[in-house]
């Protein structure tokens, strides 16, 4: 049974680490003493030991304690051990690679299909999605495939920003970039703003958060959902 939280971000505007999703997360960790941490894509190219410093200090505040994989000799095994797995963001080329390198595509989707809760914020929530196509992050490193954990049956958009009215900026908008997306794949992609999350109950997709999302169908007009939506019907 899948259990897993997809949020756009780990920190709004005016708040600390994870703060905003605390009285979710509180909830969904309560039985848990221990997660197992992965801080593989490494935001602003921090190591891997400040990245989960960072992720400690923000569990610490709802009394969970964090570990990172980096510092098991085999992380297979220790995400076949682990109570719970958060990813966090940062780049999804940079944590896809290294999930490929270590191996542990499979073993962390064989986790996730057997019920071991699971926290992607950012890059942690793309590689939840079919594949990791509809990122925003640079290519600065090259993954052997881009295909996911598939936890959901669409893609994802962390950070969706709508165009701004009168603002000058003559490049292309996220809306633009997924249009793009939909001329050589079908599936679908769900645009998530910041402060909004989706929970995965089993088969069970419902929206959190205050805001809306925009979904986007292949060769269909773009919508918004409400927040506590379904996506159940989305493929």
């Amino acid at each position: 049974m899948k259990q897993i939280i997809m949020a756009s971000t780990s920190t709004i505007h005016g708040s600390g680490y994870l703060e905003y999703l605390h009285p979710e997360l509180e909830v969904f960790f309560k039985n848990i003493t221990n997660i197992l941490f992965i801080p593989y894509a490494r935001p602003g190219g921090i190591s891997h030991d400040a990245y989960t410093e960072i992720a400690q200090k923000g569990f610490s505040k709802i009394g969970k304690n964090i570990t990172g994989i980096h510092t098991y000799n085999n992380p297979i095994e220790a995400v076949k051990n682990a109570e719970a797995i958060f990813t966090g963001g940062g780049n999804t080329f940079v944590l896809v690679n290294q999930l490929n390198k270590n191996q542990l595509i499979e073993p962390i989707r064989d986790a996730l299909f057997n019920g071991t809760k699971y926290l992607g914020t950012s890059a942690g929530s793309n590689i939840c999605g079919l594949t990791m196509n509809t990122t925003n992050d640079m290519p600065i490193v090259y993954p052997p495939s881009f295909k996911t954990l598939g936890m959901v049956p669409f893609n994802l958009n962390p950070h969706y920003l709508d165009p701004i009215p009168g603002d000058k900026h003559m490049g292309e908008t996220r809306e633009t970039r997924i249009k793009e997306f939909h001329q050589f794949n079908t599936q679908p992609v769900v645009g998530l703003r910041e402060g909004s999350w989706l929970h995965i109950e089993n088969e069970n997709i419902t929206l959190k958060g205050e805001l809306t999302a925009r979904v986007f169908e292949c060769g269909k007009t773009p919508y918004e959902i409400e927040t506590g939506s379904s996506l159940n019907n989305l493929k």
